[in-house]
């Protein structure tokens, strides 16, 4: 007779090792859940919560997605297709090169930016004058 592999429990574990698996902060983690952007996990009999790889996946998302400046609402919008199923790969490359769009109006934001900020600093000469160009530049 041959033995049937019964594969073994689901790892699960608490928000503290969810924590340091995904490097995301245990408040981080409460306030996602609050919002609805992982899902609140069930609770243990002594009311600790309960993480299991599905948790640790979803929130490794979230983190990633945070680390490229998607907003929450473009996460939420990228979790919507993948929880309804029916998602297309067409759809997340359109939100992938819309957001992609953003990142590049914020570079060329932050060009101008560095371009004006030397502009007021070349006007500094550095001294002791109780009057500084850059003050009053960023004053007017």
């Amino acid at each position: 007779m041959r033995r049937r592999h019964i594969p073994p429990p689901a790892e699960r574990f608490g928000i503290g090792a969810l924590s340091k698996r995904t490097g995301v902060n245990i408040e981080t983690i409460r306030y996602y859940e609050r919002i609805g952007m992982v899902p609140k996990p069930p609770r243990s009999e002594g009311g600790h919560r309960v993480y299991d790889q599905n948790h640790l996946k979803r929130l490794a998302f979230v983190r990633r997605t945070r680390e490229l400046g998607f907003s929450l609402e473009e996460i939420r919008a990228l979790l919507e297709l993948v929880d309804g199923g029916d998602y297309t790969c067409a759809e997340v490359k359109a939100m992938t090169l819309a957001h992609a769009d953003v990142i590049r109006q914020k570079i060329a934001d932050l060009r101008r930016m560095e371009r004006v900020l030397k502009g007021m600093a070349a006007q500094c000469d550095g001294g002791d004058v109780p009057e500084c160009p850059i003050v009053d530049a960023l004053s007017s």
